[in-house]
């Protein structure tokens, strides 16, 4: 579980410049979100991560609840991004939990559109960015994740079809520590490649692999179908759909088809 010598931990181990620097860590906070929110708009530096050992109202996309039993890793961190810059967050973010799972445990993880990070099929990991915005200017954006390290989603019957962890994968007890060494490292090494003009575009794009496959999207009361033609540099999917009209998909959750012809056959 991440508790206070956990957090002393990382804060040894990592060689960050300001990512990480200032960890505030909570035993226990409704939501890690809104505490960086107020610090946020305090003025809270650019790299601060606040930290809780569980969440009693965690929330995920579209408001969604998010199950923050102790074992995990929830945070959210502070940045202070260009306007331009944004569409980006998500990409980045979902890269660098993909590059850490790699690091520390071996593991090949892949990349749910946007924003969840998946083993063997299952979410290991969801993300959520929020920004405040001001005219043109970027007052600050949050980096929220939850990542499910060592968890057993056996225990959870509302999410053990679909929720996965480290630890289930690995068979063993995977460090909180390292991860979020790792995991911080490479949010800012993205972080500062992206102030230089390199995107994480491409990365994100490859561990999608999304592109030439079926899928559904619901997005609210809507319903689409047809396939991925492109994947967007600002992160939206492209989508040829049936009738031979595409359209361009921001928004919504994504299931994935067997084959075209099932994909019909749904009338």
């Amino acid at each position: 579980m991440v508790n206070l010598r956990v957090v002393k931990e990382i804060e040894h181990k990592l060689k960050t410049r300001f990512v990480g620097r200032k960890i505030l860590f909570y035993p226990q906070l409704p939501s890690t979100m809104e505490t960086a929110r107020e610090m946020a708009k305090r003025g809270g530096e650019e790299g601060t991560v606040i930290v809780a050992g569980n969440q009693t109202a965690g929330r995920g996309r579209r408001g969604r609840k998010w199950i923050s039993p102790e074992g995990n890793l929830y945070f959210t961190l502070i940045l202070r991004p260009q306007l331009v810059q944004l569409p980006q967050l998500v990409m980045l973010a979902s890269v660098s939990v993909v590059r850490a799972i790699q690091e520390v445990s071996g593991l090949e993880a892949d990349i749910k559109w946007p924003n969840d990070v998946l083993i063997s099929g299952k979410k290991v990991c969801g993300i959520l960015i929020e920004n405040e915005v001001i005219g043109n200017a970027v007052r600050f954006s949050l980096i929220g994740m939850g990542l499910n390290v060592n968890f057993n989603s056996a225990l959870f019957p509302e999410v053990a079809h679909s929720a996965g962890s480290l630890s289930q994968e690995e068979g063993v007890n995977v460090s909180c520590s390292e991860i979020m060494v790792a995991l911080f490292t490479e949010l800012e090494k993205l972080y500062l490649e992206m102030q230089e003009g390199v995107s994480p575009y491409e990365e994100w794009r490859k561990l999608m692999k999304m592109e030439n496959k079926f899928i559904q999207v619901k997005d609210g009361e809507q319903i689409r179908e047809g396939k991925v033609v492109e994947v967007m540099p600002d992160g939206a999917l492209i989508l040829l759909c049936a009738d031979g009209s595409s359209t361009k998909i921001i928004a919504g959750d994504v299931f994935l088809q067997r084959t075209k012809q099932q994909l019909s056959s749904k009338g």
